[in-house]
């Protein structure tokens, strides 16, 4: 394959991820206007940033092959820093007393949060 070939078939990805980046990202915000409680709208927008703008940067590291390196890092430091802080982020409205979706049938965080309250207690 010639040097052309590569670069235009690396510009025809890169499109591609934009536009499924952008799907993502419009996905999520559709999801936060619809989903019912704070719990939903996170776990919402955590898959649209960690999906969505993963798939921008890479795609304009593919088609600016000037920001190849620079889109790659970009994606690397989203995958690690966006599902811990939704994480935090959950558990601190959780604690706040943030009230969850009647229809919801599993509450995961009452035995870690009775477990912070009984360990707070004890000091």
């Amino acid at each position: 394959m010639t040097y052309e070939i590569v670069m235009l078939i690396s510009e025809y990805l890169g499109y591609a991820l934009i536009i499924l980046g952008s799907l993502f990202v419009f996905l999520g915000s559709f999801g936060l206007y619809r989903f019912p409680d704070v719990y939903c709208r996170l776990q919402a927008s955590t898959k649209s940033v960690t999906l969505g703008a993963m798939s921008l940067s890479v795609g304009v590291g593919l088609v600016e092959i000037n920001w190849f390196v620079k889109g790659f890092l970009i994606a690397a430091l989203l995958l690690l820093t966006v599902p811990v802080s939704s994480s935090y982020l959950t558990r601190a409205a959780y604690k706040s007393g943030a009230p969850m979706w009647e229809g919801a049938v599993v509450d995961m965080y009452a035995k870690v949060h009775l477990e912070d309250l009984a360990r707070e207690k004890e000091e």
